[in-house]
């Protein structure tokens, strides 16, 4: 199975494995399933740490992409077609960051992980979650 996970999945599998439910990491231990991250998810996290609303446990965002990498994360670019189609997703959410991360499941067809309980709306616009 492929998955695709939550920004906050990423930096809780590096610095906090222990938040995540067992089943969840479970699964993202499970070397049968490709686990993938948007690459926003490394632009969201270079701006939050540059505003001072996020801290990396003496990490900098540009040793991430490379952290990820040695964690058998797959890194996706969010496609023309997927920046240029978003607005067909309902506004329900209104953080850009995650609803592009919801388009991107929903497009690649993979199931999206993340402990968001905002996320759930969009089931019935075909997102998978777990």
């Amino acid at each position: 199975m492929r998955y695709l996970i939550d920004t906050h999945i990423f930096l809780w599998l590096l610095f906090e494995p222990t938040k995540i439910p067992s089943h969840k990491l479970d699964i993202l231990k499970d070397g049968l399933n490709e686990v993938c991250m948007s690459s926003m998810s490394f632009w969201e996290i270079s701006l939050k740490f540059s505003l001072g609303k996020l801290s990396l446990q003496g990490a900098t965002p540009d040793e991430l992409p490379a952290l990820a990498i040695q964690m058998g994360i797959k890194i996706i670019d969010a496609t023309a077609d997927e920046l240029s189609s978003i607005h067909k997703l309902p506004n329900l959410h209104k953080d850009p960051f995650d609803r592009l991360i919801i388009h991107q499941a929903i497009c690649g067809k993979m199931i999206l992980v993340s402990e968001d309980g905002k996320f759930a709306v969009y089931k019935e616009y075909g997102l998978r979650l777990i």
